[in-house]
């Protein structure tokens, strides 16, 4: 059997996508600055962090591991839709390049309003990165359409629309005027929009699990 098509390897992108969130859990414990609701992730890795090291060389690993997942996921789909597998695969590789290794090697600073040279790569890269990723839900939805799995392509479709409103929320709690509010929880809203971006990833791990 292809490597890219064994259970095995499913496994372990199943486990990455949910270490994703795990880990910052287990990192923040010895960050005590850090707010889960006010803080994007990302923030685990700024100079100032004490575990810098730790998240920058795991959003690298990610990056590599989702550019993995975007290849297995083009060679097991690409007989039902070649140009919907090519798709993912371009917004897997884009997300793992932009939105998790440039991401580990130009990390952000703690404060938004302190601008570098790395905070700027880092912003634009993660910001295009996550631009592309919020699609993933929408093209493999229409993936499973095309694989005749009508349920799934319609729960990934209406969480491709949940996605939009997410990063429109996301986008605005970024803005000053908001800090003090709900929508200004700029850690919690990240968290739901890439959790919803990830569950229609995670539904493609656990499929070729079972199957």
């Amino acid at each position: 059997m292809n490597i890219f098509q064994n259970k095995i390897v499913w496994i372990f992108f199943l486990l990455a996508l949910i270490f994703e969130f795990v880990i910052v859990y287990i990192l923040a414990i010895f960050y005590p600055k850090y707010s889960h609701l006010k803080s994007v992730m990302s923030v685990l890795g700024n100079n100032n962090s004490p575990v810098k090291n730790i998240y920058n060389i795991w959003l690298i690993l990610l990056g590599i591991i989702l550019i993995f997942m975007g290849f297995s996921t083009f060679i097991q789909y690409k007989n039902i839709s070649n140009n919907l597998s090519i798709i993912i695969l371009t917004i897997l590789v884009l997300y793992g390049i932009g939105g998790c290794i440039l991401s580990g090697i130009f990390p952000v600073n703690e404060k938004r309003e302190i601008e570098t040279i790395h905070s700027n790569i880092h912003g634009i890269s993660a910001g295009i990165g996550f631009m592309f990723l919020a699609f993933i839900p929408l093209f493999i939805g229409l993936l499973y359409k095309a694989e005749k799995e009508i349920i799934l392509g319609n729960i990934s479709i209406i969480i491709y629309i949940i996605c939009l409103g997410l990063f429109v929320v996301f986008i605005i709690s970024e803005k000053e005027s908001f800090q003090n509010t709900i929508i200004g929880y700029s850690g919690l809203w990240q968290r739901l929009l890439l959790g919803s971006m990830y569950i229609p990833l995670i539904i493609i791990c656990i499929k070729n699990i079972m199957d």
